[in-house]
């Protein structure tokens, strides 16, 4: 004779370790999210009624008053802005970029900046500005 045996089928699921992994996914998210979008401060020109704000995924390069390039916080010499810009062209290859250029930097600054990207290939390529009040 054989023995039958009784299986249990529980096909219950643990959501404690998925909760565990979206709450530690959450709180990075959460941390870093301020740090990517944060820049330098700038006095923006105005620009009338209309501005170019800039997408969520544009790569944001700035120039302050002194001439000097950043990325993000991160000050950098212009040929790593384009490094930088090159690399990230690799991973989207339809990269829109806004230069934030504070209304006081030097034309020739900003004008540097979008003549390298342009150089470099870049086509979408913006200025930001901000409303007249």
């Amino acid at each position: 004779m054989s023995r039958l045996r009784r299986r249990n089928n529980d096909a219950s699921i643990s959501l404690t370790p998925m909760i565990d992994v979206m709450t530690v996914l959450l709180a990075v998210f959460m941390v870093t999210t301020p740090m990517m979008t944060n820049g330098i401060d700038l006095d923006l020109p105005n620009a009338g009624t209309t501005v170019l704000t800039g997408t969520d995924h544009a790569m944001k390069i700035s120039v302050d008053t002194a001439g000097q390039y950043y990325i993000g916080t991160t000050q950098m010499p212009l040929e790593d802005v384009v490094t930088r810009a090159i690399a990230m062209r690799g991973e989207n290859p339809n990269l829109t970029i806004v230069i934030n250029g504070d209304r006081r930097a030097d034309y020739g600054a900003v004008m540097a900046v979008m003549g390298k990207l342009k150089t470099a290939g870049f086509e979408r390529i913006g200025l930001r500005t901000k409303l007249e009040n």
